[in-house]
Protein backbone atom coordinates (compact mmCIF):
# COMPACT_ATOMS: atom_id res chain seq x y z
CA UNK A 1 0.00 0.00 0.00
CA UNK A 2 1.23 3.49 -0.86
CA UNK A 3 2.15 5.95 1.82
CA UNK A 4 1.81 9.47 0.04
CA UNK A 5 2.02 12.07 2.96
CA UNK A 6 -0.91 14.26 1.54
CA UNK A 7 -3.03 11.39 1.37
CA UNK A 8 -2.54 10.15 4.64
CA UNK A 9 -3.03 13.82 6.07
CA UNK A 10 -6.70 13.52 4.07
CA UNK A 11 -7.67 10.66 6.12
CA UNK A 12 -6.40 12.19 9.36
CA UNK A 13 -7.96 15.51 8.54
CA UNK A 14 -11.30 14.13 8.41
CA UNK A 15 -10.83 11.52 10.84
CA UNK A 16 -9.87 13.97 13.56
CA UNK A 17 -12.76 16.03 13.08
CA UNK A 18 -15.00 12.90 13.53
CA UNK A 19 -13.64 11.96 16.81
CA UNK A 20 -13.22 15.94 17.37
CA UNK A 21 -17.29 16.12 17.03
CA UNK A 22 -17.76 13.13 19.24
CA UNK A 23 -15.24 14.66 22.51
CA UNK A 24 -17.21 17.80 22.03
CA UNK A 25 -20.79 16.38 21.96
CA UNK A 26 -19.57 14.09 24.95
CA UNK A 27 -18.33 17.18 26.41
CA UNK A 28 -21.69 19.12 26.57
CA UNK A 29 -23.47 15.89 27.63
CA UNK A 30 -21.15 15.96 30.87
CA UNK A 31 -22.42 19.64 31.32
CA UNK A 32 -26.26 19.08 30.64
CA UNK A 33 -25.77 16.04 33.34
CA UNK A 34 -24.13 18.68 35.89
CA UNK A 35 -27.55 20.48 35.10
CA UNK A 36 -29.26 17.43 35.71
CA UNK A 37 -27.53 16.33 39.03
CA UNK A 38 -26.86 13.04 37.67
CA UNK A 39 -24.34 11.03 40.04
CA UNK A 40 -21.68 10.11 36.75
CA UNK A 41 -18.87 11.75 37.38
CA UNK A 42 -16.73 14.24 35.52
CA UNK A 43 -13.04 12.01 35.69
CA UNK A 44 -15.57 8.95 34.10
CA UNK A 45 -16.65 11.12 31.28
CA UNK A 46 -13.68 12.25 30.30
CA UNK A 47 -11.84 8.77 30.40
CA UNK A 48 -15.01 7.35 28.64
CA UNK A 49 -14.41 10.29 26.25
CA UNK A 50 -10.64 9.73 25.54
CA UNK A 51 -11.31 5.58 24.65
CA UNK A 52 -14.19 5.90 22.74
CA UNK A 53 -12.43 8.64 20.40
CA UNK A 54 -9.58 6.71 20.21
CA UNK A 55 -11.24 3.72 19.30
CA UNK A 56 -13.22 5.73 16.56
CA UNK A 57 -9.92 6.56 15.54
CA UNK A 58 -7.98 3.44 14.83
CA UNK A 59 -11.30 1.82 13.82
CA UNK A 60 -11.87 4.48 10.77
CA UNK A 61 -7.83 4.41 9.99
CA UNK A 62 -7.69 0.67 10.17
CA UNK A 63 -10.93 0.80 7.50
CA UNK A 64 -9.08 2.58 5.27
CA UNK A 65 -5.90 1.42 5.77
CA UNK A 66 -5.89 -2.29 7.40
CA UNK A 67 -1.82 -2.87 7.59
CA UNK A 68 -0.55 -0.02 8.91
CA UNK A 69 0.64 0.41 12.77
CA UNK A 70 -0.86 2.70 15.55
CA UNK A 71 0.08 4.35 19.05
CA UNK A 72 -2.07 5.89 20.91
CA UNK A 73 -2.26 7.21 24.46
CA UNK A 74 -4.52 5.01 25.53
CA UNK A 75 -4.56 1.50 24.07
CA UNK A 76 -0.82 1.45 23.02
CA UNK A 77 0.83 0.11 20.01
CA UNK A 78 -0.20 -2.04 17.17
CA UNK A 79 2.62 -2.70 14.65
CA UNK A 80 1.74 -3.19 11.15
CA UNK A 81 3.82 -3.89 7.85
CA UNK A 82 3.71 -0.41 5.54
CA UNK A 83 5.84 0.95 7.20
CA UNK A 84 3.59 3.71 8.25
CA UNK A 85 2.75 4.57 12.02
CA UNK A 86 0.02 6.62 13.31
CA UNK A 87 0.77 8.15 16.39
CA UNK A 88 -2.54 9.73 17.95
CA UNK A 89 -3.59 11.20 21.35
CA UNK A 90 -7.40 11.99 21.16
CA UNK A 91 -7.79 14.28 24.02
CA UNK A 92 -4.73 16.34 24.49
CA UNK A 93 -5.36 18.53 27.62
CA UNK A 94 -7.63 16.34 29.19
CA UNK A 95 -7.91 18.75 32.22
CA UNK A 96 -8.82 21.75 30.13
CA UNK A 97 -11.41 19.30 28.86
CA UNK A 98 -12.65 18.23 32.31
CA UNK A 99 -13.21 21.31 33.75
CA UNK A 100 -15.12 22.49 30.68
CA UNK A 101 -11.76 25.26 28.70
CA UNK A 102 -11.83 25.52 25.46
CA UNK A 103 -7.69 24.32 24.98
CA UNK A 104 -8.12 20.87 24.36
CA UNK A 105 -7.04 19.03 20.37
CA UNK A 106 -7.60 15.91 18.83
CA UNK A 107 -3.93 15.04 17.34
CA UNK A 108 -3.24 12.72 14.63
CA UNK A 109 0.48 12.26 12.90
CA UNK A 110 1.66 9.91 10.39
CA UNK A 111 5.28 8.48 10.79
CA UNK A 112 6.87 6.93 7.62
CA UNK A 113 9.63 4.65 8.61
CA UNK A 114 9.92 6.49 11.94
CA UNK A 115 9.75 10.09 10.63
CA UNK A 116 6.50 12.19 10.91
CA UNK A 117 5.42 13.26 7.47
CA UNK A 118 2.13 14.39 8.41
CA UNK A 119 0.00 16.01 10.96
CA UNK A 120 -3.09 17.49 11.77
CA UNK A 121 -4.04 19.34 15.10
CA UNK A 122 -7.92 19.77 15.72
CA UNK A 123 -9.46 22.04 18.37
CA UNK A 124 -12.89 20.79 18.52
CA UNK A 125 -14.34 24.00 20.67
CA UNK A 126 -13.03 26.61 18.29
CA UNK A 127 -13.54 24.38 15.00
CA UNK A 128 -9.64 25.40 14.35
CA UNK A 129 -7.82 22.99 12.48
CA UNK A 130 -4.03 23.11 11.84
CA UNK A 131 -2.16 20.73 9.33
CA UNK A 132 1.41 19.75 7.78
CA UNK A 133 2.93 17.81 5.66
CA UNK A 134 6.46 17.46 5.57
CA UNK A 135 8.15 19.82 2.82
CA UNK A 136 4.77 21.51 2.44
CA UNK A 137 4.17 24.04 5.00
CA UNK A 138 1.97 24.57 7.51
CA UNK A 139 -1.37 25.37 7.49
CA UNK A 140 -4.08 27.04 9.54
CA UNK A 141 -8.21 26.48 8.35
CA UNK A 142 -6.69 25.80 4.92
CA UNK A 143 -4.12 29.52 4.94
CA UNK A 144 -0.99 29.00 5.77
CA UNK A 145 1.09 30.08 8.73
CA UNK A 146 4.43 31.32 9.76
CA UNK A 147 6.06 31.40 12.97
CA UNK A 148 6.93 35.75 14.50
CA UNK A 149 9.84 37.71 13.62
CA UNK A 150 10.55 38.09 17.33
CA UNK A 151 14.20 38.64 17.54
CA UNK A 152 14.89 39.14 21.39
CA UNK A 153 14.38 36.31 23.97
CA UNK A 154 13.47 39.71 26.38
CA UNK A 155 10.54 40.48 24.04
CA UNK A 156 9.19 36.91 23.82
CA UNK A 157 6.12 34.93 24.76
CA UNK A 158 6.79 31.92 25.85
CA UNK A 159 4.40 28.88 26.75
CA UNK A 160 5.30 25.84 28.91
CA UNK A 161 3.33 23.19 30.74
CA UNK A 162 4.15 20.95 33.83
CA UNK A 163 4.14 16.98 34.60
CA UNK A 164 1.67 15.46 36.72
CA UNK A 165 4.39 14.10 39.11
CA UNK A 166 4.73 16.42 42.17
CA UNK A 167 8.93 16.14 42.29
CA UNK A 168 9.13 16.82 38.57
CA UNK A 169 6.25 19.71 38.95
CA UNK A 170 8.34 21.37 41.79
CA UNK A 171 11.47 21.03 39.51
CA UNK A 172 9.85 22.62 36.23
CA UNK A 173 8.74 25.79 38.74
CA UNK A 174 12.36 25.99 39.39
CA UNK A 175 13.27 26.52 36.25
CA UNK A 176 10.32 28.90 35.15
CA UNK A 177 11.51 31.16 37.77
CA UNK A 178 14.34 32.31 36.52
CA UNK A 179 12.63 31.78 32.72
CA UNK A 180 10.23 34.37 34.08
CA UNK A 181 12.46 37.12 34.05
CA UNK A 182 14.78 37.14 30.87
CA UNK A 183 11.46 36.89 28.99
CA UNK A 184 8.03 39.17 27.73
CA UNK A 185 6.10 36.72 29.61
CA UNK A 186 4.98 33.24 30.28
CA UNK A 187 1.93 31.59 29.29
CA UNK A 188 0.33 27.68 30.45
CA UNK A 189 -2.34 26.62 28.34
CA UNK A 190 -2.60 23.01 29.27
CA UNK A 191 -2.42 21.50 25.60
CA UNK A 192 1.24 20.70 24.37
CA UNK A 193 -0.20 19.74 20.66
CA UNK A 194 -1.80 23.72 20.66
CA UNK A 195 1.34 25.28 22.09
CA UNK A 196 2.86 23.84 19.43
CA UNK A 197 0.93 25.47 16.87
CA UNK A 198 0.74 28.42 18.59
CA UNK A 199 4.12 29.05 17.90
CA UNK A 200 3.33 27.87 14.56
CA UNK A 201 0.65 30.63 14.04
CA UNK A 202 2.55 33.06 15.89
CA UNK A 203 0.79 33.33 18.66
CA UNK A 204 4.24 32.15 20.76
CA UNK A 205 7.59 33.06 20.27
CA UNK A 206 8.72 30.11 22.17
CA UNK A 207 7.12 27.30 24.19
CA UNK A 208 9.40 24.08 26.00
CA UNK A 209 7.94 21.46 28.00
CA UNK A 210 9.83 18.66 29.61
CA UNK A 211 7.77 14.86 29.56
CA UNK A 212 6.21 14.83 26.28
CA UNK A 213 5.10 11.77 24.70
CA UNK A 214 5.22 10.88 21.33
CA UNK A 215 1.64 11.80 20.84
CA UNK A 216 2.10 14.81 22.54
CA UNK A 217 4.69 15.47 20.11
CA UNK A 218 4.65 14.47 17.16
CA UNK A 219 1.70 16.44 14.82
CA UNK A 220 1.93 19.65 16.13
CA UNK A 221 5.62 19.65 16.16
CA UNK A 222 5.96 18.98 11.94
CA UNK A 223 3.16 21.70 12.04
CA UNK A 224 5.67 24.02 14.25
CA UNK A 225 8.42 22.96 12.20
CA UNK A 226 6.96 23.61 9.03
CA UNK A 227 6.12 26.62 9.99
CA UNK A 228 9.33 27.86 10.03
CA UNK A 229 9.66 26.91 14.21
CA UNK A 230 13.57 25.65 15.31
CA UNK A 231 12.04 22.13 17.04
CA UNK A 232 14.89 20.51 19.08
CA UNK A 233 15.62 19.51 22.67
CA UNK A 234 18.56 20.61 24.45
CA UNK A 235 22.18 19.86 23.88
CA UNK A 236 22.01 18.57 20.66
CA UNK A 237 19.23 16.04 21.14
CA UNK A 238 16.04 15.34 18.87
CA UNK A 239 12.43 17.22 20.48
CA UNK A 240 11.50 14.34 23.19
CA UNK A 241 10.75 13.59 26.74
CA UNK A 242 13.73 14.61 28.30
CA UNK A 243 12.56 18.21 26.51
CA UNK A 244 10.88 19.74 23.62
CA UNK A 245 11.36 23.57 22.49
CA UNK A 246 9.57 25.15 19.44
CA UNK A 247 11.12 28.65 18.87
CA UNK A 248 11.09 31.18 16.38
CA UNK A 249 14.38 31.45 14.79
CA UNK A 250 15.30 34.95 16.02
CA UNK A 251 14.64 33.54 19.88
CA UNK A 252 15.70 30.03 19.54
CA UNK A 253 19.36 29.67 20.13
CA UNK A 254 18.80 32.72 23.32
CA UNK A 255 15.74 30.11 24.96
CA UNK A 256 17.91 26.99 24.30
CA UNK A 257 21.20 28.31 26.00
CA UNK A 258 18.99 29.68 29.05
CA UNK A 259 17.37 26.31 29.56
CA UNK A 260 20.46 24.64 29.38
CA UNK A 261 21.85 26.59 32.14
CA UNK A 262 18.88 25.90 34.38
CA UNK A 263 18.97 22.05 33.28
CA UNK A 264 15.18 22.42 32.31
CA UNK A 265 16.03 18.71 30.54
CA UNK A 266 17.01 17.26 34.19
CA UNK A 267 14.29 16.60 37.18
Amino acid sequence: MTADPADLLVLAEKTAREAGDLVRDKREAVERMAVAGTKSTPTDVVTESDTAAEALIRSRLFAARPDDGFLGEEDGSVAGSTGVEWVVDPIDGTVNYLYGLPQYAVSIAARIDGVVRAGVVHNPASGETWTAVSGGGAFLDGGPVRVSSCSSLSLALVGTGFGYDAVRRARQAAVLLEVVPAVRDIRRAGAAALDLCAVATGRLDGYYERGLNPWDLAAGGLIAAEAGAVVSGLRGAEAGNDLALAATPGVAAELTALLERLGADHD
